[in-house]
């Protein structure tokens, strides 16, 4: 319970319909939740509009009500609150409500298309490892110190958002690493949260089903580092060619990382294979269990953000060398005949090249690679003819699927797909609209020594088609396959 005065600190109102001496016993903003003593806050979100709940909530109990404009008939001893835009208000008053959790701790957010769970796990596990209780919020799962809490969302919502928070800062934590996507940033999910370091990791095609164009893309990225704070770090790709971008209009301390040019942390791959990484950072050559020229850049974020939270380099070169990644990404079994599966979540079409480009770069000789690749329904559906060309493209073997259909028809998906294969390439597809059975033709024609790679689902353990999950494990299909090899 806390006082609404206390809760309604920091906002800007437009209107007032009664006062603030009252006590609140929680925030919410979907009706189906609504308690007794609740400040129901009213959301236009993109299929639903909160208003239109107002008075639901209100006879389910809630005692407060923050709106853009009042309902036409309410009853009761409720006070409402009207703002300018009810979602940047939802996080204000769920920061207030949690006595804002991300002011005693140090939050790092991390951006970008590609990468983002890669680097905020590495930090999570670098951090812990070197003795420091830390929090994890990412796509594949979020942690409290050790503690898995199962994730829903890349970033959650503003009021499980803070609550999480505040069970990290409960726990003692010191630090929190957290994947911050372009929805969370639109969608003000992330609103009043104190960072202490922003990180971008790259930007690709993806997500125009909801931002329409790749401009409006770029600035829900570059949003989030206009609002870091000066005592805040900065920190970027200088090589990617959106990298600079961010650090435009950002007060914070602006610092880059790379391979190729000039930048504050820059590191040189040395050797590319199957068993790791070595790498020339700071002229000290290191061996990492990362694979690939990706894992190059997110090894270098994750160094680059230790030494900007004043950590010491031995430790932290040391640490990071024993590390693995996240869960789905680059995660391969070997079959007892030598052929090498390959899990991983790439989803979009760079994120498909970075994987398969480095297969080719990794594999000793002249091993075939055979991709399984599919395209979530309900998505983004320009991206699906890219990314089936450019798995043509580096691949000796494509086999179209489903991922996760959704409420589409997958046959239709994949036709999408096939319009993106030049027809020199088209022999050397196939389409099985069964996943299960596109993974175990894959591993049949594989012959020892060949590699293949199932893309698009990587941690993920279902498959979602209308609108029921199934079990769907693509490394545990992989693993039972190999068995009988």
């Amino acid at each position: 319970m806390r006082y609404l005065s206390d809760i309604l600190e920091g906002l800007a109102f437009t209107e007032l319909h009664g006062s603030a001496d009252m006590e609140i016993s929680a925030i919410v903003f979907d009706s189906r939740k609504v308690v007794p003593g609740c400040m129901f806050v009213a959301v236009k979100g993109t299929q639903v509009d909160g208003h239109d709940y107002i008075e639901q909530a209100v006879e389910k109990g809630a005692v407060a009500v923050i709106c853009e404009e009042l309902p036409a008939h309410v009853t009761g001893e409720v006070d409402f609150f009207m703002v300018a835009d009810s979602s940047i208000a939802l996080g204000t008053v769920a920061a207030n409500f949690y006595d804002n959790p991300s002011h005693k701790l140090k939050l790092i957010g991390v951006t970008g298309t590609n990468g983002k769970t890669t680097i905020a796990t590495l930090l999570y596990k670098l951090f812990r490892d070197l003795g420091y209780k830390c929090g994890l919020l990412s796509t594949v799962e979020n942690q409290i110190n050790g503690e898995v809490v199962t994730a829903t969302h890349t970033t959650p919502d503003p009021v499980d958002l803070n609550m999480l928070l505040n069970e990290m800062v409960d726990k003692g934590c010191d630090y929190c690493f957290m994947e911050v996507s372009s929805h969370a940033i639109v969608q003000h999910r992330i609103a009043d949260l104190k960072f202490q370091g922003g990180i971008f990791s790259n930007l690709t095609h993806d997500h125009l089903d909801y931002h329409k164009t790749f401009d409006s893309y770029l600035k829900a990225k570059k949003a989030f580092f206009d609002g870091l704070s000066k005592n805040a770090f900065a920190l970027t790709n200088v090589d990617d060619k959106n990298g600079m971008v961010m650090l435009q209009n950002t007060a914070a301390h602006k610092k880059s990382y790379g391979l190729k040019n000039m930048a504050d942390y820059k590191a040189k791959i040395v050797e590319n294979q199957f068993s790791g990484l070595l790498l020339n950072i700071d002229n000290e050559e290191v061996w990492f269990k990362l694979v690939g020229t990706f894992n190059a850049y997110n090894l270098m974020a994750v160094y680059a953000s230790a030494m900007l939270l004043d950590q010491d380099k031995s430790k932290v070169l040391t640490s990071l060398s024993k590390l693995t990644g996240a869960r789905g990404r680059f995660d391969y079994v070997i079959a007892p005949n030598g052929v090498v599966g390959i899990v991983d979540y790439a989803h979009s079409p760079d994120a498909v090249q970075n994987i398969l480009s480095t297969v080719h770069d990794v594999r000793k000789g002249n091993e075939k690679v055979i991709t399984v690749l599919g395209c979530g329904g309900d998505r983004d559906k320009t991206k699906r003819p890219i990314m089936a060309r450019v798995a043509c493209e580096w691949s000796d073997k494509v086999i179209f699927t489903s991922d996760n259909p959704r409420s589409e028809d997958p046959a239709q998906i994949i036709k999408d797909m096939e319009e993106g294969v030049d027809p020199a390439f088209k022999r050397h597809t196939m389409s099985i609209v069964d996943r299960r059975e596109a993974i175990k033709v894959a591993c049949n024609l594989a012959q020892p020594g060949d590699i293949v790679v199932v893309a698009g689902k990587g941690h993920e353990k279902y498959q979602e088609i209308k609108g029921v999950r199934n079990h769907f494990d693509d490394k545990e299909e992989l693993t039972e396959i190999f068995k009988q090899m």
